[in-house]
């Protein structure tokens, strides 16, 4: 039975593990045990994993800026994936998130992870086209 809680750091080490065996989930420096944890300790509460006993099977990273909510990296191991675990654990996130009056919130799709896209779709979610996202290395 699987079984979900918010997110620790003590779940970062299972947590990088599914991820990184994942195709179509860009990891970089901004996933390092340090940034995690300062993520988490920014947005409490809001992240989640899924358990099938002690191993982390789901997860998701969410916070928000006061007007909108983000997700980032909702990741299903493979041999768990299609049984609703994505679903539960981005519904979870939206239960949090409308506890502090967030009505919106946006998620960071690879553009060529054709799986994800149309899990979001088939989610309710609108692909928008007419936006893009730029990035800029902070100095």
């Amino acid at each position: 039975m699987i079984k979900y809680r918010p997110m620790k750091i003590e779940d970062y080490e299972g947590s990088y593990a599914l991820w990184k065996n994942l195709e179509g989930l860009g990891l970089s420096s901004a996933d390092s045990f340090e940034a995690i944890n300062v993520f988490l300790d920014r947005n409490p509460a809001y992240s989640h994993v899924a358990m099938d006993g002690d191993v982390i099977v789901g997860t998701v990273l969410c916070g928000h800026d006061g007007r909108r909510g983000y997700l980032h990296h909702l990741a299903v191991a493979k041999n768990h994936q299609k049984s609703g675990i994505g679903k539960n654990l981005f519904k979870l996130c939206f239960e949090k998130l409308a506890e502090v009056g967030i009505k919106k919130s946006h998620i960071f799709v690879v553009a060529d992870n054709e799986n994800a896209i149309q899990f979001w779709k088939k989610n309710g979610w609108e692909h928008r086209d007419y936006l893009i996202i730029m990035s800029k290395q902070v100095e």
